[in-house]
């Protein structure tokens, strides 16, 4: 029998979607047309009788992935796809919870919180317990639940070592009997009750594994560990698992993905249909070719190379700035050339490792007039962070700010509620005044008039301190004095945060050296305006920005990957992790892959950290793209990362900017100087800082890594 919707599938499309009843695993590269398989398959169960709409059960990780699927079988089959299983994890254990609530212990109208929720549930927990939210933070608490849900875990079988650990254990067991007594279960709980039901219940398990006899799982390299165990229970003896995933984009480590996962689902699943979906419908060859040597120096894999019917197509630009600011203007001059040639800037993305790289970005679109949107995230000037911490610099700056003081009055947490700040709300009404006022008269007593007097006096030590120094270095005691970095390194996803902070003191370094006003002042009028304006509208014409992380499933013309530096990508975080740099090789191999036309590498030689231009080795993935694959724009020596070689040169040598932000070390010995040591042997000094017997200066090794060296002590000698 002949199926309309088979046709225009390739071969290797064909046989998945035909495939007779077995588990498979479906290793679908980027771009190969994943999910026009998945809902094919569906579609030709239906219609060769295999299965009943309502007999089958398909996992996605998005409700928009879900809704498309059923979009599209709607197209191809007269079938009514309501009340078919297809939608997310999450989504179909609320399903079978709301159908079953009696068996799983749960009301019948139980409610289910979200993050916030949880996150406010937790606050209520700990100030009903009278628990220190500072030594145990909510957040923290919360991550720890989640983390013991994520794994199949219940707070009596989480391991604590530690008298903190079984703290958090004991809260984690309170936190549970809150929601039970309220009737409410967060979105961790969905899907750990719903595996605990079907362990336990053994004739509603047989129940569902005689109707479930296909199922099909999207983006399977993404499952975390109590996903699969949930799979596993749901697959009855006569069921076939269609797992369609991609080893090579696994770039959720941070949220549980397990990549293993894939080499379990071979070995348990007794897998003899593996599938490679290797033709690729989004991107030039080049592209491709780059992305597969790229991922070939990454072991374990499962295997598959890309490839492309289309052609070589161009060359992938490599540009060299020899600053972060040079390396945007850059790309913001490109992206107008491309609007230029008919590009649209919808189909423009700028991407990027970190969050905190987006600043010198936006500030060169800005300027630019180019209009952007910010995708998975906010606008620098508009995270909760950067809000924070303008608002202590506002404060500083204009005592009777009572919106500033507001915001950060008691955060981090210093013990005053909501009770005190409408006490003192009060006493300003009565009086007229700013609330800065009314707690500077000291009319509150008790545990909220010293509180509050405590927030006074450090914001009046912060204006002394501040005033007279250098707007950067004003900022930094602000950041260090507040409590603000100290929180958020407290934090479990913290990093970004404080990463975002340090780049609001080169914020102040950039505009420092732009503006004839440098004052505090100046700094807030420049801040409010970058946030208040430029943010496209939804419809408008805008050049996509976002993260590697948030552009996974997308694809664009032309796409931009920005800050290819040692530290940055790969970044440091993951040198001091398990397989980090190889989740960072995929996450570079997901990038590349979204490009469909055009794609852009760049890097700068310095950057701006904390507030010092440092100077940075070009990224390890540079070298593992072939060279014929590149057009260099700039071409330039400079230090590259290279593990194995020793064809290494120094970065060039660069006179200081006007208004340098180096620190002088008062010694002959420069950036970018070869250089010679009794212990490492060979290097290149990639950054100086102090002077006179506090003179230091970080070498580049060529056998020893990176070094930080005291002049007084480390004996250099030229080389």
């Amino acid at each position: 029998m002949s199926h309309p919707f088979l046709a225009g599938l390739n071969p290797e499309q064909r046989e998945a979607a035909t495939l007779p009843h077995q588990s498979a695993l479906i290793l679908a590269g980027a771009g190969s047309g994943k999910t026009r398989v998945l809902t094919t398959r569906i579609a030709y169960l239906i219609q060769t009788g295999q299965a009943s709409p309502a007999g089958i059960l398909a996992v996605t990780f998005t409700n928009k992935a879900a809704k498309e699927m059923l979009t599209r079988l709607a197209a191809m089959l007269p079938i009514n796809t309501r009340g078919m299983w297809i939608g997310t994890f999450h989504g179909l254990c609320n399903r079978l919870l709301r159908t079953h609530h009696r068996e799983a212990g749960l009301p019948a109208l139980f409610q289910i919180l979200d993050s916030s929720d949880q996150l406010s549930a937790i606050k209520r927990l700990l100030k009903a317990l009278n628990v220190d939210d500072e030594k145990y933070p909510p957040k923290q608490l919360q991550h720890f639940i989640n983390g013991a849900k994520e794994q199949g875990l219940r707070a009596e079988n989480v391991d604590a070592y530690d008298p903190y650990t079984r703290k958090q254990q004991e809260l984690f067991a309170a936190y549970d009997e809150q929601c039970r007594r309220e009737g409410v279960v967060d979105f961790a709980e969905l899907l750990l009750r719903s595996y605990e039901l079907l362990n336990r219940d053994t004739a509603l398990r047989a129940h569902y594994q005689s109707r479930f006899r296909h199922i099909l799982v999207d983006e399977f390299q993404d499952t975390n560990r109590l996903q699969y165990l949930w799979l596993k229970l749901l697959a009855g003896p006569d069921a076939a698992i269609f797992a369609v995933g991609d080893d090579d984009q696994s770039i959720y480590a941070f949220r549980g993905a397990r990549v293993g996962n894939m080499l379990d689902f071979e070995r348990d699943f007794h897998i003899e249909k593996v599938i490679k979906l290797e033709q690729n419908y989004r991107s030039h060859g080049n592209i491709l070719d780059a992305a597969n040597a790229l991922i070939s120096h990454n072991r374990g894999r499962l295997g598959k190379n890309l490839w492309t019917a289309e052609s070589t197509g161009e060359p992938i630009r490599l540009y060299e700035a020899a600053t972060d600011q040079e390396e945007a203007q850059f790309i913001v001059d490109e992206a107008r050339a491309l609007k230029r040639d008919g590009i649209e800037f919808a189909h423009i993305a700028v991407l990027y490792r970190s969050n905190a790289q987006s600043r010198v970005l936006e500030h060169a679109l800005f300027n630019a007039g180019v209009p952007y949107r910010v995708h998975g995230g906010l606008r620098f000037f508009e995270r909760q962070e950067i809000k924070h911490a303008l608002a202590y610099l506002r404060l500083i700056g204009n005592a009777d700010d009572d919106g500033a003081l507001l915001r950060i009055i008691n955060f981090p947490a210093r013990g005053i509620g909501a009770r005190s700040l409408e006490a003192l709300q009060e006493i300003a009404r009565r009086q007229q005044t700013s609330l800065w006022q009314a707690a500077a008269g000291g009319q509150l007593g008790g545990k909220a008039g010293t509180s509050i007097g405590g927030f006074i006096a450090l914001i009046e030590s912060m204006r002394q301190v501040c005033d007279g120094l250098p707007l950067p270095e004003q900022i930094e005691h602000m950041l260090a004095a507040s409590g603000l970095v100290a929180y958020y390194q407290a934090e479990k996803d913290g990093a970004d945060r404080v990463d975002n902070l340090n780049e609001l003191v080169n914020a102040a370094v950039g505009f420092v050296h732009e503006a004839e006003d440098d004052s505090l002042a100046a700094f807030l009028t420049h801040a409010a305006l970058e946030a208040g304006e430029h943010q496209a509208e939804a419809g408008n014409d805008a050049l996509q920005m976002m993260t590697v992380h948030a552009a996974k499933g997308l694809e664009f013309h032309a796409v931009f990957l920005g800050g290819l530096e040692e530290g940055l990508f790969p970044h440091d975080n993951a040198l001091n992790e398990r397989d980090g740099i190889e989740e960072e090789r995929r996450l570079m191999y997901v990038a590349i892959t979204r490009a469909r036309r055009r794609l852009y590498l760049s890097l700068a030689q310095s950057r701006m950290l904390h507030g010092q231009f440092r100077y940075g080795l070009a990224s390890r993935f540079l070298n593992e793209i072939p060279e014929n694959l590149l057009k260099r724009i700039n071409p330039a020596p400079r230090a590259y990362y290279a593990p194995a070689k020793n064809d290494w040169t120094a970065p060039p040598e660069r006179a200081k900017p006007a208004t340098s932000v180096y620190k002088n070390t008062g010694s002959p010995w420069h950036v970018g100087q070869n250089v010679s040591h009794a212990k490492f042997g060979a290097g290149v000094i990639v950054n100086c800082e102090g002077s006179g017997a506090e003179a230091r200066v970080q070498v580049k090794f060529r056998n020893a890594g990176v070094k930080w060296l005291a002049l007084e002590y480390a004996k250099l000698t030229a080389a």
